[in-house]
């Protein structure tokens, strides 16, 4: 369950960084939080709890479009759940 939702995640994390109508610090956000959530070295729950802070800090700044962020919130909503 978890190496899905982490799949599933890091799919949508991969298509934040790549779509260039999100600024720049989203991206890069999207991206610390990809690398982040493939760090086995990490335990998984930190590993989640890591990117969910991460996220969460950003789906709050007011340039986010509105696509993104609701991205953000899929994948905050996956990763609690762990």
């Amino acid at each position: 369950m978890t190496n899905e939702t982490f799949e599933e995640v890091s799919q949508i994390l991969k298509h934040i960084m790549e779509n260039p109508s999100v600024p720049r610090n989203i991206r890069r956000a999207a991206d610390e939080s990809f690398n982040t959530l493939n760090n086995e070295e990490e335990d998984e729950t930190v590993r989640a709890s890591a990117v969910i802070i991460k996220l969460d800090e950003i789906s709050n700044d007011p340039n986010i479009p509105v696509h993104a962020r609701t991205l953000i919130w899929e994948i905050l909503s996956k990763l609690e759940a762990i």
